[in-house]
């Protein structure tokens, strides 16, 4: 029997239990989507219901590979801006409310007015001023004044990760990937909890100090091995923020090497390792912010919601031709190379708004110059012509999410000879690949054939802890291909329907 590692990667999407070998393989994976459970109107995390799952399949694959393999850690990743209020045994004592919940306006000045002036926030604490509750802190504002009463039974408001590690070992935790991801909460400066903490009252109720995402926190309770077979002295990590997990192989195997992450999923989360810890004048007020990676260096990243923003054109267009997205025809280059020489039909950014690099933007088609929001396409209003021509539609749609992905880019301080790294599932779309290569000439733009990257890189830092090592030292398990994407036009073909594009917004 050898000894083999349990991943819980808890996606905004997909909730997964991984299990890997010691070498670093992929020996199984579950997946499970959990719709939220609606409280006084918010949309909340069904806590219970996944805490329930990731224990019945911790115990069948305890089952399954007795006689092969024994799990002898456990590792959490999760999506950023969420916490858990709890009290001191780690139990919810108020709902978990996910972060696309838009509160309005008036919230947001409350929130600045308690918090400090949302420039010189972005400055100290690296983050810039999302719309929704996509940080931890306007998320804790939120409890403090829609439940007063939970806000002042909450022993520990702690960071997604470590409320689950909390469940597993009982042990309260924070650590930097998470607290030092645009949450408000950590000052870069000083590398100690911010004045926001100070401001919400809560400074005494976040762990500390904060640790490493491979350090041990401590074995499972006897409920939990009871519940799941597990050994008792199956140890559990500190846990880390997922974006930082994605990019842990990159940072052990890529050396001195200039590069940028093009995480793609729900969101895209673009990641540029940075030599220090700066903001330009002008950058201050965009949406531009710094990860802390698992080493506690910065990491330069832009995010927006691609991967949303394409589901949702997508599914609108294969609905209107009464099939599903992968029945739809791919359009061809003559397509792509009609749609940017014509330019007069466009998809613009945001989904969410607020939420990405075009925060003024409402989600809408423009075609010859008329406006369809999407809202009222959705509610059954008029629809753009080109959306009835699927090859249009789609050529449309793509190159918008390309735009999208070229200014974030730029906003991570992407310079002339820096490779582009794209993972996740855009990777599968190569008309996306293709046109951003073309966007990039001056840059080499990759496909990284890492599967579950932010499985993988969780599972690194339990194989680390297991064996009592920093993560560099597994570079020897991580074997990365990249494959060199070509351009589909010469750069010059973008320039004219970029300008178009950006002008609309």
């Amino acid at each position: 029997m050898t000894d083999a590692i349990a991943v819980l990667d808890i996606g905004m999407t997909n909730k997964k239990v991984a299990l890997y070998s010691a070498e670093l393989e992929m020996i199984a994976e579950r997946k499970r989507v959990f719709p939220p459970l609606m409280h006084d109107g918010f949309e909340t995390h069904d806590l219970a219901g996944m805490e329930e799952w990731f224990l019945s399949v911790l115990r069948d694959f305890v089952s399954e590979f007795k006689s092969t393999y024994r799990i002898r850690a456990i590792a959490v990743s999760t999506h950023g801006a969420t916490f858990v209020a709890a009290d001191g045994e780690g139990n919810p004592v108020a709902p978990c409310v996910y972060y696309t919940y838009e509160p309005g306006s008036d919230f947001h000045e409350r929130f600045f007015a308690l918090a400090g002036e949302r420039k010189a926030l972005q400055a100290t604490t690296g983050t810039p001023d999302f719309s929704a509750l996509i940080n931890l802190g306007k998320g804790i504002f939120l409890i403090k004044e829609r439940y007063p009463k939970a806000f002042a039974l909450a022993r520990w408001f702690l960071p997604y990760p470590q409320y689950w590690s909390m469940r597993f070992t009982g042990k309260p935790a924070a650590e930097g990937t998470y607290i030092g991801c645009h949450t408000f909460l950590f000052d870069w400066e000083k590398n100690q909890y911010s004045s926001v903490a100070d401001a919400l009252e809560i400074r005494a109720r976040l762990p500390s100090p904060l640790g490493e995402p491979w350090e041990v926190l401590g074995a499972i309770t006897p409920d939990i091995a009871a519940r799941t077979g597990l050994a008792p002295d199956t140890i559990v990590t500190f846990g880390i923020h997922d974006s930082n997990a994605s990019i842990m192989p990159h940072l052990a195997t890529m050396g001195y090497r200039d590069f940028v992450l093009n995480s793609t999923g729900t969101w895209c989360v673009l990641m540029h390792p940075a030599t220090r810890y700066h903001f330009e004048p002008d950058e201050l007020g965009k949406v531009v912010f710094f990860n802390r990676s698992a080493w506690n260096t910065p990491i330069k990243t832009a995010i927006f919601l691609g991967g949303k923003e394409y589901e949702t054109w997508i599914n609108l267009i294969a609905a209107i031709h009464n099939t599903t997205p992968k029945s739809l025809p791919e359009p061809s280059k003559a397509d792509y190379a009609r749609v940017l020489a014509e330019r007069t039909c466009f998809i613009l950014p945001e989904i969410v708004p607020g939420s990405g690099q075009f925060p003024g933007s409402v989600a809408r088609a423009v075609e010859r110059g008329a406006r369809f929001t999407l809202a009222q396409i959705e509610r059954g209003g008029p629809l753009p012509e080109f959306l009835r021509d699927t090859a249009t539609a789609q050529a449309v749609l793509n190159t918008s999410i390309v735009l999208q992905t070229e200014v974030a880019l730029i906003r991570t301080g992407l310079t002339v000879g820096t490779e582009i790294l794209t993972e996740g599932g855009f990777r599968n779309n190569g008309d996306y690949n293709s046109l951003l290569a073309s966007a990039f000439p001056e840059n080499a733009v990759y496909l990284t054939d890492l599967k579950e990257a932010t499985s993988f890189g969780a599972a690194m830092t339990a194989l680390a802890a297991l064996r009592g090592i920093d993560p560099i030292e597994l570079s020897r398990y991580i074997h990365v291909e990249m494959s060199a994407v070509a351009p589909m036009f010469e750069p010059s073909a973008l320039a004219a329907y970029r300008n178009a594009w950006r002008a609309l917004i």
